[in-house]
Parts: C-alpha cells; structure tokens; sequence
C-alpha cells in the first residue's frame, strides 16, 4: 500500500498553532468518532469490530471531511489541519491505553500514519474517478476495511454510505462545518444496492 500522501491532506505531526478553532474542532472529531462508532456499521455492514475496523471507520470519514473542506477558502485547510492533529492525539493516546510502551508508540504512529495515507489515496482516486465507479470504491474498500479481493456485497453497500455521506457533507454549508456542526447519514437507513449501479 502507498504511503504517499495526497496534496489535499493534512500533514502528520505538525503542530495547530490557533486556539480559537479548538471547540470546533473537538466538536468535528468527536463527531466523527461517534460516527465511526454506529452499531450499524458493524452489524449491518458488517465492518469487523476490532480496533482495526474502527479505526477504518474513523479514517473513511476523515477522508469524507477532508474532501469537503479542501474546496473551501485557502483559510480552511488550517481547520483540517486541526482535525487531523487532534486524531493523531487520540490515536497516541489510544496506543499508550493499549499498553503500548513509550519507545514504541513512535513507531505505532508511523504505521497508523502510513495506513491512513494509503487509504486516504485510495479512496480519494475512486471517489474521484471520472465514471465515478462505485465498484472501484467498493473494491477499495472491500481491500481496506474488510480484507477481501474485489468487491462484495457489503463492500457495495458501504460505497453506497460513503455516496450519501458526500451529499450530505456537499449540502452543509460552510459556516455550520466551522462552527463544528457535522451531520452524516444514518448507517441503517442506506439502502443495500441490488447492483453494480453508478453514482447519479
């Protein structure tokens, strides 16, 4: 899997210097975080419910938020930036809960980094094709979230979420986002494509 990190995304490490951002942005993970934490995922999708499945969770929507505010003023990747540095304090902290040992968890955040980057790449190329294939997207995250070649019926049914989770992200207006409004469509009201449709 590449590690190479798309243009649009956030940078590992580096530091958020505003203050003032810092309500919304805790408001945005922790929307996210809830988010990734549905049952549904996991019982409908069935998204395996290991710490490795959340945390594909929580990166699949990272990538859906990431890709609505990078078409915003250059003033907004700093609030992405933000995100993503508070994502990268919970993971670490996540690690050290974990038992994770101090000399470690370096090297634990480096791989983390590595996996979301790649999925990152991934999921943004698929989303972004021109046909706008969903069976691409299925296939990747048939390979990334469920540890299968191709695509698969709960494959396509999560690309399906990820269709109406952008839509819904594309209709929320700016100001909502920065004032850390967040809202995605329930996982269980999606339903389960008959077929290898494309997007509209």
């Amino acid at each position: 899997m590449s590690n190479r990190r798309p243009s649009s995304y956030p940078v590992i490490f580096q530091l958020f210097a505003s203050r003032t951002a810092t309500a919304t942005i805790d408001a945005l993970y922790g929307a996210i975080v809830a988010q990734a934490r549905l049952p549904g995922f996991y019982l409908t999708y069935e998204v395996p419910d290991t710490v490795e499945g959340r945390f594909d969770m929580i990166v699949l929507h990272l990538v859906l938020l990431f890709r609505r505010l990078a078409r915003e003023p250059e003033s907004v990747p700093a609030l992405a930036q933000g995100v993503f540095d508070r994502f990268c304090r919970d993971m670490d902290h996540n690690l050290r809960e974990m038992g994770v040992g101090d000399l470690s968890v370096p090297k634990e955040m480096r791989r983390l980094g590595e996996a979301f980057y790649g999925r990152a790449e991934v999921y943004e190329r698929a989303i972004s094709a021109p046909d706008r294939s969903r069976e691409m997207l299925a296939a990747a995250l048939a390979r990334n979230v469920f540890a299968e070649p191709g695509s698969s019926a709960k494959a396509l049914h999560l690309a399906a979420y990820v269709t109406e989770a952008e839509r819904c992200l594309d209709a929320a207006p700016m100001a909502a986002l920065a004032s850390g409004a967040l809202g995605f469509p329930d996982p269980a009201a999606v339903p389960e494509p008959t077929s290898l449709e494309h997007h509209d």
